[in-house]
């Protein structure tokens, strides 16, 4: 199981909030960081709980406020 996530490369305005959740769980999301553009590429260490699952959601919130979303499966 994955223990940590890789975020490479953003478009938007920084600064950048990172999150993560459990797949299919977009309602409760585990603050990680906030980083910038010259961060990239970022790696942070999951949740515990999120580690033990076998795909997980990333949310970034940028300086203006715009939310971007992907899910992955490892």
């Amino acid at each position: 199981m994955p223990s940590s996530g890789y975020i490479y490369d953003i478009t938007g305005t920084t600064p950048f909030q990172v999150y993560v959740s459990f797949s299919g769980d977009v309602t409760q999301y585990y603050y990680i960081n906030e980083i910038a553009t010259g961060d990239l590429p970022y790696t942070f260490d999951l949740p515990r709980a999120i580690q033990d699952q076998t795909a997980y959601c990333v949310k970034i919130v940028d300086g203006d406020g715009c939310i971007i979303t992907g899910c992955t499966t490892t």
